[in-house]
């Protein structure tokens, strides 16, 4: 592995981790201020309870838009790597990013929100 390489992965990463961080720290505020504003967290609840279908109508419009920008990586993944292997890497990433999604949509209809 060169250096360079090394670099050059380190510094994804630390902007992966900082990227990270930055939305740990948003999502946290904005609760925060939401149970403020809501006048305390069975309010803050209910308002989330109430608004679950505008949360459900982003969510699916994140899901549109990252199921695009997949559709647009993979064709250039597969037009630079013409290897048997990227098919295979990227339908088993595909696959498990669909049971993941699959997991977290039908864990919050089964806990009914």
């Amino acid at each position: 592995m060169s250096m360079a390489w090394r670099r050059h992965w380190l510094r994804r990463a630390g902007f992966t981790l900082l990227w990270v961080l930055l939305l740990l720290v948003a999502t946290i505020t904005a609760n925060v201020v939401g149970i403020h504003l809501a006048g305390g967290i069975e309010g803050w609840q209910r308002w989330l309870d109430d608004h679950s279908g505008h949360f459900l109508a982003w969510r699916l419009l994140l899901y549109a838009g990252t199921t695009w920008g997949w559709c647009w990586m993979r064709r250039r993944v597969l037009a630079r790597e013409a290897e048997p292997g990227t098919h295979r890497r990227l339908r088993t990433a595909e696959i498990a990013a669909v049971i993941a999604v699959a997991a977290l949509e039908i864990s919050q209809f089964v806990q009914g929100g």
